[in-house]
C-alpha cells in the first residue's frame, strides 16, 4: 500500500537520476517492480529531465520502502548508497554551479574550508530545487548536516537510520569537493527511527587510505 502523498516534491531531474541510478542496477524490470510496489505512477518512470518539482516525497521513500521488501535493509543499502553516489556523480554537481560551487575560486581555497562551503551549498541547492530542508553547523571534529525535511525515510519507520540514499549524495559530493579524497559519513539520528531529524556526522579528516 502506497504512502500517503506528502504533498512536498523533488525536483523531477533529481529524482530521474536516482531511479535510473537503481535501474542501472537492478535491471528495468526489476525497477518496474519497485514502482509497482511503491505505488509511484507509470507516466514517472522513469521522471521527466525537467527542473519541475513533481516528485512527491511519498513515491521517493516508497521506492526506499519497495526496494527494502525485494532486497532486505541491506540490499537497499547497498543499492541507495550506490544511487547517491552514481547521483551526484551524474549530475547533481551541475546543480552546485547554479549557485557558484564550481568556480575557479571556489577550488583555490584549502580543503576543510572547503568541505564547509561545499556543504553548505549542498544543502542550499537541495532547499532551492526542492522542498528538501537542510542546515550544516560544526564541531571541532565534525560537519553537522541535518535534513529537516527529509524524502529518503518520509513515512517511513526503522530501527535504525535508513537514509542511505543520502548517505551516497554526501560521501560523493565529498569526493568531490577534495578532489578524490574519502571521508567518512554517518547518520547518527533518522526520522523514521523516532528522531526529530535526520543528522549525519562527517569525519573533518579523510581516511587514512584517501591520504595515501
Amino acid at each position: 500500500m502506497a504512502l500517503e502523498l506528502s504533498g512536498f516534491y523533488y525536483p523531477n531531474k533529481m529524482a530521474r537520476l536516482y531511479v535510473l541510478s537503481i535501474e542501472e542496477s537492478i535491471g528495468s524490470a526489476a525497477m518496474q517492480k519497485v514502482y509497482e510496489l511503491a505505488e509511484v505512477p507509470p507516466e514517472l518512470y522513469p521522471p521527466p529531465n525537467n527542473f519541475a518539482k513533481a516528485f512527491d516525497f511519498a513515491y521517493y521513500s516508497g521506492i526506499g520502502a519497495a526496494l527494502e521488501k525485494l532486497y532486505g535493509l541491506r540490499g537497499e543499502r547497498g543499492l541507495a548508497l550506490h544511487a547517491g553516489r552514481a547521483s551526484f556523480a551524474g549530475g547533481l554537481a551541475e546543480f552546485g554551479a547554479v549557485i557558484g560551487v564550481s568556480e575557479l575560486s571556489f577550488k583555490a581555497i584549502p580543503v576543510k574550508a572547503k568541505l564547509k562551503i561545499g556543504l553548505k551549498a549542498l544543502a542550499e541547492t537541495f532547499s532551492k530545487f526542492s522542498d528538501v530542508v537542510a542546515d550544516i553547523s560544526d564541531t571541532d571534529e565534525h560537519f553537522i548536516y541535518t535534513i529537516r525535511r527529509c524524502p529518503g525515510c518520509w513515512g517511513r519507520s526503522s530501527s535504525r537510520p535508513i537514509c542511505f540514499n543520502a548517505v551516497g549524495v554526501i560521501e560523493e559530493g565529498l569526493r568531490w569537493l577534495s578532489d578524490g579524497k574519502s571521508f567518512a559519513v554517518e547518520e547518527v539520528k533518522c526520522h523514521a527511527a523516532g528522531d526529530e531529524f535526520c543528522v549525519f556526522h562527517i569525519r573533518k579528516e579523510p581516511l587514512a587510505e584517501s591520504n595515501q
